[in-house]
């Protein structure tokens, strides 16, 4: 019999805030973090927006020497899983370290080191490479660095699975622990690749919001102007624990974890099935995980990357697999005020959900102004909604055809 998994911690690092709390005052609030790039001169490129952590120094987390060798999506791994443990009151100990898993999902990724090592190799040759250099952009360092800095010694593990790889850790960190591979673990996503290698890449596919001159509603999933994403960076971090264990030390509860889905579209590298066969497999998937009926569900935090296609093809896989119910149902898409943080979304999108079902509150789908009238299902236009949410899930979807749903609830005994 699997057992029962609950979130006792969250941590978020986001363009909307540096900590959870903050973040989710300004999540409820509508408002948006995208603004033009200040991470470095980005005036001859054609897209100068982006919605980047705001106001934060690594000399106040770490040591100076120290962060100069921990890449930016480490450093927001690394800040987000120290307030999930600090919410969540409980202590690793060497006598319990060997049940608390690592387990973070991660896009692409130290991409500006590689861009700045690449242009060091040409300039000044290979002497000049730091030996810290491949520690710092694998991609798995998130969750290698949180076991390190933290002392975790479960299961160690990074997903590297596109823009679902955050959902996929939450859902594989679930299942080690309904599993008995761990009793608790730190799951979620991270990521920073604001730098002119990634700018350059994603502008080359027309995937990238060109909305310079206006940048805080260049996000705009389902609405009908919208012409791409933005790319945002942070990190969040959940502490899921086993409920016995949670119960035992008088955790506080946010949500309940209740399903998880995943699949592959088999069709296209960056590009949907315009039926949205793959996602319509992942969210049954999920569902029938959690042993619920499409009717159980109240609130979804979308994928909603503000691209004209995925937008499109979410709504049509929502009314395909609730039917006549996806009309009752309150869908936001947060990334119309973080952004896409690409393999880190899910993570944060992860903690938006367990607040959610916590506070009993759906935040708003900003800059949804003239709605795409393929697109007419109830997307908080504007303005958050205080409901009854019983369960609520949260959807990704990558590159490569992958997907990730979760989905979590109200705790009941």
């Amino acid at each position: 019999m699997k057992r029962r998994v609950v979130v006792t911690g969250v941590g978020l690092i986001s363009p909307v805030g540096n900590d959870a709390a903050t973040s989710w005052e300004a999540l409820c609030a509508g408002k948006s973090g995208v603004a033009p790039i200040t991470r470095y001169d980005a005036s001859t490129q054609g897209v100068r927006i982006a919605a980047e952590v705001k106001g934060y120094e690594p000399d106040d987390y770490f040591e100076t020497k120290e962060a100069r060798h921990l890449e930016l999506f480490v450093q927001y791994a690394l800040v987000a899983a120290r307030e999930a443990l600090g919410d969540s009151g409980f202590e690793i100990t060497p006598e319990n370290a060997g049940r608390v898993g690592s387990i973070v999902g991660c896009g692409m990724g130290g991409l500006p080191t590689i861009e700045k090592y690449i242009q060091i190799l040409h300039e000044r040759g290979e002497r000049r490479i730091t030996p810290f250099f491949i520690p710092m952009v694998i991609p798995n360092m998130g969750a290698g660095q949180i076991s390190i800095f933290y002392g975790t010694r479960g299961p160690n593990l990074s997903v590297t699975t596109a823009c679902a790889a955050g959902t996929h850790a939450v859902g594989e960190a679930f299942r080690s622990i309904s599993y008995g591979d761990c009793d608790l673990a730190l799951t979620g996503g991270s990521e920073s690749v604001i730098c002119p290698m990634g700018f350059g890449g994603f502008h080359a596919m027309k995937a990238l919001s060109t909305r310079n001159d206006d940048p805080a509603v260049a996000s705009r999933p389902f609405d009908r102007d919208r012409d791409g994403f933005v790319i945002g960076e942070g990190g969040g971090i959940l502490l899921l624990e086993e409920l016995e264990h949670a119960k035992r030390r008088g955790a506080k509860i946010y949500a309940e974890m209740a399903g998880y889905g995943l699949s592959g579209d088999a069709h296209h590298i960056a590009a949907p099935p315009e039926d949205g066969a793959g996602a319509i497999r992942c969210m049954q998937a999920a569902l029938a995980d959690a042993g619920m009926q499409p009717a159980d569900i109240d609130y979804v935090n979308a994928h909603g990357t503000s691209t004209p296609l995925n937008d499109v093809v979410e709504t049509r896989a929502l009314k395909a697999v609730f039917g006549e119910h996806a009309a009752r149902l309150a869908i936001s898409s947060t990334k119309s005020m973080t952004g896409h943080l690409l393999g880190g979304a899910g993570g944060v999108e992860a903690v938006i959900t367990a607040l959610s079902v916590k506070y009993q509150f759906a935040p708003p789908t900003a800059n949804l102004e003239n709605p795409d009238p393929e697109c007419d299902l109830d997307y908080l236009p504007g303005k958050g909604r205080a409901m009854a949410i019983r369960a609520a899930m949260s959807n990704s979807f990558g590159f490569g055809g992958t997907n990730a749903v979760i989905i979590m609830k109200r705790y009941e005994e």
